[in-house]
C-alpha cells in the first residue's frame, strides 16, 4: 500500500466522491451535491496538500484509490474533513495508514476537531488518537412555521464576502480559529449567508436548502436568532436538517423541538485539546 497526495484536479475530486459513495453506501449525488463536494476537495487539496492523501494498492500501479483522508489546519486548529475507505479494503490497515498521515498534518496544533460518523471502528481510532467523543444529535423534519419563535429583537440580514473579517472574528471567539478562505468556498456552495452584528453579540449561519450548514455566534441569544431566521427561510418544500448538535447546544435543541423537528442521535463530535465550542454548529466539510 502506498500513499499519494490528493491534487487540486477534477479527476482527483471525482475519485474522492467515488470513495465516499462506496464507503458510506451513498446513492449517486445530484449535480449540485457533486459540485459542492468537488469544491470542498479542491479547496483542501490546494490549501492543505500535506493533509490530503489517497491510499493506493501498489500492486496495481496507478490503480483506483482505495481510501482517502482530507484534513486541514487553521490557526492552530486541525480538522479531519473526510476519512473514507472502500468496503473491500476495510480491516486491512488502510484506514490506520491514512489517519496516521492525516494526523501528522496536525503537528503544532493545540486543538483538533472531527465531525465523526457512528462507525465504531473510526470512533475507536479517534479515541486512541487522543480525541474525546461527544455524542451528537440531528434534528429533522418539516418546520411548523406557526410555532417559530421571535428572534428576540436581534436583526439578521444577508451577508456576503465583505463580512468575512467579522466571520473570522466570530470563529476565533467560538472555536479558537478563523476559517479564512473556507468562507469563500461555503459562500459559493450555500444558498445564503446570514449575519447578525449587534451590541448583544455577533454571528453567522450558512443555509443550503433546508440544511443549516454551519452556525457560529458570540452569544446564545444571537445564535438562537440566527437559527430561527435560517429555519424561517427554509423552503416549505424542503425537509429541514440541523446536525452535529452536542448537549452544550441546548439553545438549538429548544428551537428545533419548538418548531416540530424530530431529534435523533447521530455520530460524534470528536475533540482534542478543547471543549465543545458554543454557540457553534460545525460543518462536516470545513469544521
Amino acid at each position: 500500500m502506498i500513499l499519494r497526495p490528493v491534487h487540486d484536479t477534477a479527476a482527483d475530486a471525482s475519485a474522492v466522491r467515488s470513495i465516499y459513495q462506496s464507503a458510506f453506501a451513498v446513492p449517486p449525488l445530484a449535480d449540485r451535491e457533486r459540485a459542492r463536494a468537488d469544491v470542498r476537495t479542491r479547496r483542501l487539496a490546494a490549501a492543505d496538500q500535506g493533509g490530503c492523501w489517497f491510499a493506493v494498492d501498489d500492486r496495481e500501479g496507478d490503480g483506483e484509490p482505495l481510501g482517502v483522508s482530507l484534513s486541514l489546519r487553521r490557526e492552530g486548529l486541525w480538522g479531519l474533513a473526510l476519512f473514507a475507505v472502500r468496503p473491500e479494503a476495510q480491516g486491512k490497515g488502510v484506514g490506520r495508514l491514512l489517519l496516521d498521515h492525516a494526523l501528522a498534518h496536525s503537528g503544532g496544533c493545540l486543538r483538533g476537531m472531527i465531525v465523526a460518523s457512528d462507525d465504531p471502528r473510526a470512533a475507536r481510532r479517534y479515541h486512541a488518537a487522543g480525541f474525546r467523543l461527544h455524542p451528537t444529535m440531528a434534528m429533522a423534519g418539516s418546520v411548523d412555521r406557526t410555532a417559530l419563535p421571535a428572534t428576540g429583537g436581534i436583526p439578521v440580514h444577508l451577508g456576503d464576502a465583505t463580512h468575512f473579517d467579522l466571520l473570522d472574528s466570530v470563529d476565533r471567539r467560538s472555536r479558537g480559529a478563523a476559517h479564512g478562505e473556507d468562507h469563500l468556498a461555503l459562500l459559493r456552495t450555500c444558498d445564503e449567508l446570514l449575519v447578525a452584528d449587534t451590541l448583544a453579540g455577533s454571528g453567522y449561519a450558512y443555509r443550503l436548502g433546508g440544511r443549516v450548514m454551519m452556525l457560529a455566534a458570540t452569544s446564545r441569544r444571537v445564535a438562537t436568532a440566527l437559527l430561527i431566521e435560517a429555519l424561517a427561510r427554509t423552503p416549505e418544500s424542503d425537509s429541514t436538517d440541523v446536525r452535529t448538535v452536542t448537549a452544550e447546544q441546548d439553545w438549538a435543541v429548544d428551537v428545533c423541538l419548538a418548531v416540530g423537528l424530530s431529534v435523533s442521535t447521530r455520530g460524534y463530535l470528536a475533540l482534542r485539546g478543547m471543549r465543545p465550542p458554543t454557540p457553534y454548529l460545525p460543518s462536516g466539510a470545513y469544521l
